[in-house]
């Protein structure tokens, strides 16, 4: 488990947080940060006009590509430390929690009810009741497709062009090109040029 450093004395919870390493969620930056991050999810789910939606989740991610499409509702911690690469679908109830930075890749397809989720604990007892968090990254590579009620845990990649199937509890990176599913999720087969049924 990562523990804070000696030099982490001087670092922000922020810096902390995204580092890896143990953090205060409590923190006054962070709470303003998840509370900008909650008034613009409501205007978000609110607001009919898809431009406007897309102007305003342009404003609340740190990347949000061209072509791109979030269904609202949507749920996430920040914001600002998700990056959605271009020609990018989200479907309905996505919820991000983005206390790790969250990189999702260009032509991905997240299906409804799907959890990305960067946000872990100690597993020491004594650490999480002092109430000290950790964010791990979560990557989605090119042209995945998660399926519907999927979850990624934290630290995990889905490599390039691979297929998460629905239900699924990804625990573990998933290599490039292959479907993989169930809980733990695990890689049923390879994808070799395989056209649509």
């Amino acid at each position: 488990m990562t523990q804070p450093s000696e030099g982490a004395v001087d670092a922000t919870e922020r810096q902390k947080m995204l580092s890896g390493e143990l953090y205060r969620a409590d923190d006054p930056e962070l709470v303003r940060a998840r509370r900008r991050c909650r008034d613009l999810l409501r205007r978000i789910d609110a607001e009919p006009d898809d431009q406007v939606r897309a102007s305003l989740l342009g404003e609340l991610l740190g990347a949000f590509g061209s072509s791109s499409f979030i269904q609202p509702p949507f749920r996430c911690d920040y914001g600002s430390f998700i990056r959605i690469g271009e020609r990018v679908f989200v479907n309905f109830d996505c919820t991000i929690l983005d206390c790790g930075l969250v990189t999702i890749g260009d032509g991905v397809q997240i299906a409804s009810g799907v959890q990305l989720l960067a946000a872990d604990h100690p597993r020491e007892p004594e650490l999480r009741a002092a109430g000290l968090e950790l964010g791990r990254p979560v990557v989605i590579e090119d042209n995945v497709w998660i399926g519907a009620g999927a979850i990624v845990c934290p630290g995990v990649t889905v490599g390039r062009d691979s297929i998460v199937g629905a239900g699924s509890v990804v625990t573990r990176d998933i290599p490039a090109g292959v479907v993989a599913a169930g809980n733990p999720c695990r890689v049923v087969r390879e994808l070799r040029g395989e056209r649509p049924r």
